[in-house]
């Protein structure tokens, strides 16, 4: 079962890949959406551009994929039933 942090991440995850995805595909081929590519293609910029927001993305689909994976942590009761065992223990 998921817990709620996971679920964020691997929501988070999901965006950030189609967001990813989309840009590339308006980069590469402007025609697809009906825009004329002589006035989106700033080439110079756009490199730029295009390595900043796919970094972005990047980090953005990392942390999502951490919190996705990572197990929740055990509830405070949980610690402290299990600190009290093991100073029962050690008298």
């Amino acid at each position: 079962m998921v817990n709620k942090d996971q679920g964020i991440g691997g929501a988070i995850l999901i965006i950030c890949v189609i967001v990813a995805i989309g840009y590339l595909v308006l980069v590469v081929d402007p025609g697809l959406f009906n825009l004329n590519a002589t006035n989106v293609r700033l080439d110079a910029v756009l490199v730029l551009v295009s390595i900043a927001f796919i970094a972005i993305l990047a980090i953005g689909a990392w942390i999502g994929w951490t919190m996705a994976t990572t197990p929740p942590p055990k509830p405070i009761e949980e610690i402290t039933t299990e600190i009290d065992d093991k100073k029962e223990e050690s008298k």
